[in-house]
């Protein structure tokens, strides 16, 4: 049994992922985070971001390891920890560049897939239900409006005592659903078997409690 949440950026996907995997007992595969990893990687090695094959080579020598611990889900790049650094504006504002190129989906999707066979596990992302595993038992595309998306990642830069821009965070995540829904490989796209579940005004463990009753139903 797999679950496969997809949806665009600041829709909720990992906090709603992490729940239903926690509530579930089931593993919490975070696909993002490694996009992130690489884009990060990228960015501290000065990797041109605009070629496929430069970042494919990179990809290569990386060892990206997803760790949980009792709060998160920690992520290592060769045995470094990046979970922090990940989440910055440089690494958010390029992830959709680095992971439009097939050279890049291609090797992380055969990652992801070898993840994914220990059986019992949600993943979340961009392509899960139509790329990645286009078998998964429970589709989910979850959506959520833009400024209620930029309004949510606003908060949370500035719970962590960041700065932010409301108005500028619109169009970043404007502009990362165009990317991300234009790329010619696995684009964004709701799979013609997932139920859509749109966010915008539904709490967190709204979203988890739906997925988890639907799991239930497919799994009677």
């Amino acid at each position: 049994m797999n679950i496969a949440i997809d949806g665009p950026a600041g829709a909720g996907k990992s906090t709603v992922a992490k729940l239903v995997a926690e509530k579930l007992s089931y593993l919490y595969i975070d696909t993002g985070a490694m996009y992130r990893s690489l884009t990060f990687a990228a960015l501290r090695q000065r990797v041109n971001l605009e070629n496929g094959s430069e970042l494919r080579t990179l990809l290569d020598t990386l060892t990206i390891d997803l760790k949980h611990d009792s709060e998160q889900v920690k992520v290592f790049l060769n045995n470094e920890d990046i979970t922090e650094q990940i989440r910055s504006n440089e690494v958010t504002s390029n992830v959709s560049l680095v992971s439009s190129h097939e050279e890049v989906r291609t090797e992380m999707v055969e990652r992801q897939r070898l993840l994914a066979k220990v059986g019992r596990a949600v993943l979340d992302g961009r392509d899960i239900g139509t790329y990645v595993l286009p078998k998964a038992e429970v589709k989910v595309f979850l959506t959520a409006t833009v400024e209620e998306r930029a309004r949510r990642r606003h908060e949370e830069l500035q719970a962590k005592g960041l700065q932010s821009d409301y108005e500028q965070l619109k169009i970043e995540i404007a502009r990362r659903d165009e990317l991300d829904s234009s790329r010619v490989f696995a684009p964004l796209r709701k799979a013609d078997d997932a139920i859509e579940i749109d966010s915008t005004h539904l709490t967190i463990p709204e979203v988890a409690d739906a997925i988890i009753d639907l799991t239930k139903e497919r799994t009677v």
